[in-house]
């Protein structure tokens, strides 16, 4: 059967450097930094005490104080995100057939806040369970699509994808297939996280995963660069609407890009630590391309997943030295991880973003916070240091991996006719 083509109509971005797409986009320009001491609770006794947190975020602007209070951040992140690019496309929900439209969202975690609250609320007390009515329907992670499609009246497919760091990705590769294959029209797809929380941050304490350069948090987010020590921890989320060409050309949609294609594998290797020859990243990297129909050649940009680990960092290199060849100096790499830090499961819609703009605008956003050469990193690579670079971007790729060894890669290819 014939593929059905799919393209990008909408956008929505709440991140720790901006509570929009527009102000997302410019603060990646500016190379601005989102990370700063911790304000959520008190990080005293914590081994790192800053975070990438939402700025100026105001839930009541969203939701009236009731509602907010059925809702963990996530699945308030989801929403306002969802709302802004659901607006953006210009879909009129009276006219569209809402069977045909569906919500596939990523989280890594979920509702942590309300399940670490709850629990601890029941710790302290006398031992009767007295639990919130809302703890379950608050935690889940499935909750967030389901609030999307109820508040929107959306039935098609709704359910949330789970891969760790690489949930968002999934959910935008699935909602890709459901709208190739025709089984939709238009899929709501991204991801969100809210995990600045005590029992988050102490978890990844733990095990040693986040930077601790707590003498200098906007530095401390240094992808590529030999002093990195660890990923910064960040919130929020991105909604991207994905639509039949068709049927979007049919309403006047303007399109921001065409996505092309998606790619999984596995490390099948160790539980957090990457294969440090990058295998299962050249997979994920080769079967995106595939599956687009892409010579490597074609590919102008990569949006890396570019943690700041110091194993993770130098094996994405590696693969991409593998699957590129020579091109790969050609090509702008970034992290803009180095900006917003990690944010877990929403960070394959949030940088998926930034890899649209990038097309639209002619802009690679920086990698900021670069001072030390990596010698394990080849130094002909362009990894965007410091500065955004001006480029004609027509294919870009955007990388996200999680815990547990699940590898995502996304296409989006500059639109014509």
């Amino acid at each position: 059967m014939e593929l059905k083509r799919v393209v990008v109509t909408g956008l929505g971005a709440l991140t720790p450097i901006g509570n929009n797409v527009e102000e997302y986009w410019d603060g990646l320009v500016a190379g601005k930094s989102g990370c700063a001491p911790i304000t959520y609770f008190d990080s005293e006794k914590f081994k790192t005490k800053f975070a990438c947190e939402l700025k100026n975020f105001d839930v009541l602007e969203f939701f009236d104080r009731k509602e907010a209070r059925k809702l963990d951040r996530f699945a308030q992140y989801a929403i306002v995100a969802s709302d802004e690019a659901i607006k953006d496309s210009g879909i009129d929900m009276n006219t569209i057939d809402k069977y045909r439209v569906g919500v596939i969202w990523g989280a890594g975690i979920g509702g942590l806040e309300t399940f670490q609250d709850e629990v601890t609320n029941f710790a302290n007390g006398d031992g009767t369970p007295r639990f919130n009515p809302f703890f379950i329907p608050k935690m889940i992670a499935d909750i967030a699509p389901g609030n999307i499609s109820i508040r929107h009246g959306l039935m098609g497919p709704n359910y949330t994808t789970v891969s760790a760091c690489a949930s968002a990705a999934n959910a935008m590769i699935d909602a890709l297939n459901y709208i190739r294959l025709g089984y939709s029209d238009i899929i709501i797809s991204g991801g969100s996280e809210a995990a600045v929380t005590k029992a988050g941050m102490g978890g990844f304490n733990a095990m040693h995963a986040l930077s601790t350069r707590n003498e200098s948090p906007e530095t401390a987010s240094r992808p590529f660069d030999a002093t990195r020590d660890g990923f910064v921890l960040g919130e929020g989320a991105g909604a991207i609407v994905l639509e039949e060409y068709e049927h979007a050309k049919a309403r006047g949609a303007k399109i921001y890009a065409e996505f092309i294609g998606g790619g999984l594998s596995s490390d099948a290797y160790h539980m957090t630590a990457p294969h440090p020859e990058g295998t299962g990243v050249v997979a994920v990297m080769k079967n995106c391309l595939q599956n687009a129909g892409i010579k490597p050649e074609d590919v102008d940009a990569i949006n890396t997943h570019g943690t700041s680990t110091p194993l993770g960092d130098v094996a994405e290199l590696k693969a991409i030295s593998i699957v590129f060849g020579e091109h790969a100096k050609n090509i702008n790499i970034n992290s803009t991880k180095s900006m917003t830090g990690h944010l877990l499961g929403a960070a394959g819609a949030v940088e998926a973003i930034s890899a649209i703009l990038s097309m639209k605008h002619g802009i690679v956003p920086p990698t900021i916070n670069h001072e030390h050469r990596d010698e394990n990193i080849d130094p002909e690579l362009n990894l965007t240091l410091n500065k955004a670079q001006e480029r004609d971007v027509n294919v870009v790729m955007s990388n996200t991996f999680g815990f547990g060894g699940h590898n995502a890669c996304v296409l989006f290819k500059k639109f014509t006719e």
